[in-house]
């Protein structure tokens, strides 16, 4: 049973995450609604986040903490731009021009952006003889295919069941329809950013591998640069004020759930399983989106989004079972390699002596002589 749930564990993790992304969906396009600049959203999200994690980082990784260098201390800075700053600012713009459901759609795409710029580091291996390798590249491309889909494709409205009433429902669509290819490219820009983060979080593993550590500095470096840019482009002291109301939930909740949790889990199963099995259970939170969106926020539920997100699932489950059957592969290979002979010549030099001084060497030699 331990075995098992050790095998599982990434799994749980990762589809857990997914409800988390889904309810930050929801709660930050609430508080937008309400006039929450996305500037200042990001710089007290991770605030909450580097406040929380900093101490248990600090107590928790003393002894497996490597000192920092400046390439480490470089490539922190980079994630600090590419997530909190970059992706998340763009997402701000992206969520608002359009809808919580149709932001959550375009991060389908994710696995297949991280996919490629993998192949391009040479993070992931593609061999199209073998099934896996194959599974997950079709994967990818449906994957890619279902979320189009949802994108082209609306048909009729199905969430009747969820909602009453033609109110809310025109307002969502007249909302949705503003600056739609606008909000569309800035979606697309935050993908990018994204998946380049996941790259770069696993190089920077790699070097430091203190995973509670490395996401406090990178929430917290995320709070400066994201300050330094809030204030170029955010100029009304207003902005930043904040009380027990929808801005204080969706920074607190994005802060914990999304930003410091998140970044651990991440960088853990970045770690062991590589950047293209981490986003690959992205899709799952429009799933999840599109149906909380439909309830509390009256948004279009519509049938393209529910034929989209069955060819997501099956594109999921394809990565999914290639990254399975890769990982099954690779440890068959290791376990059928040769024990390790050491050479009777060069034994001298890598063989200890005992207490007394006389090698284990000279002793298997006395031995091998006795019994001739």
């Amino acid at each position: 049973m331990g075995e098992t749930f050790n095998k599982i564990k990434p799994y749980l993790a990762m589809i857990s995450l997914q409800f988390g992304y889904a309810g930050m969906h929801i709660t930050l396009l609430l508080s937008f609604k309400k006039g929450f600049s996305h500037w200042v959203f990001v710089v007290y999200r991770h605030a909450v986040a580097t406040l929380f994690f900093a101490p248990f980082a600090y107590f928790f990784e003393k002894k497996v903490r490597p000192q920092m260098t400046k390439s480490i201390f470089f490539k922190i800075m980079v994630l600090a731009f590419l997530e909190p700053v970059l992706d998340q600012n763009l997402y701000g713009v992206g969520i608002q021009y359009t809808s919580a459901t149709f932001a959550a759609a375009t991060v389908n795409i994710l696995p297949a952006v991280t996919f490629i710029m993998a192949v391009v580091f040479r993070l992931e291996k593609v061999n199209l003889k073998k099934l896996h390798s194959l599974a997950k590249v079709i994967g990818t491309v449906i994957t890619v295919g279902g979320a189009m889909l949802m994108t082209l494709y609306k048909g009729p409205s199905v969430n009747k069941f969820f909602t009453h009433g033609g109110g809310g429902h025109e307002a969502a669509t007249t909302s949705a329809d503003q600056h739609w290819v606008t909000g569309t490219i800035m979606l697309l820009g935050c993908i990018v950013g994204w998946a380049a983060f996941f790259i770069v979080q696993n190089n920077t593993l790699k070097e430091y591998p203190a995973e509670l550590s490395l996401t406090a500095l990178v929430c917290l470096m995320g709070t400066v640069e994201g300050g330094v840019v809030a204030a170029i482009m955010e100029r009304r002291p207003s902005a930043w004020a904040i009380g027990f109301d929808s801005r204080l939930l969706a920074a607190g909740y994005a802060g914990l759930v999304c930003s410091g949790i998140a970044y651990y889990l991440q960088s853990v199963v970045n770690k062991a399983r590589g950047p293209v099995f981490v986003t690959a259970f992205s899709p799952l939170s429009m799933i999840i989106t599109a149906i909380l969106g439909a309830i509390i926020l009256s948004e279009q539920l519509h049938l393209g989004s529910l034929i989209g997100a069955v060819i997501i699932v099956t594109g999921l489950y394809c990565v999914v079972w290639g990254k399975s059957k890769e990982e099954n592969s690779a440890l068959k290979g290791k376990s059928m390699e040769l024990p390790v002979v050491v050479d009777n010549i060069n034994a001298h030099e890598i063989i200890p002596s005992d207490i007394n001084g006389t090698s284990v060497k000279s002793k298997i030699h006395q031995k091998t002589n006795s019994f001739a």
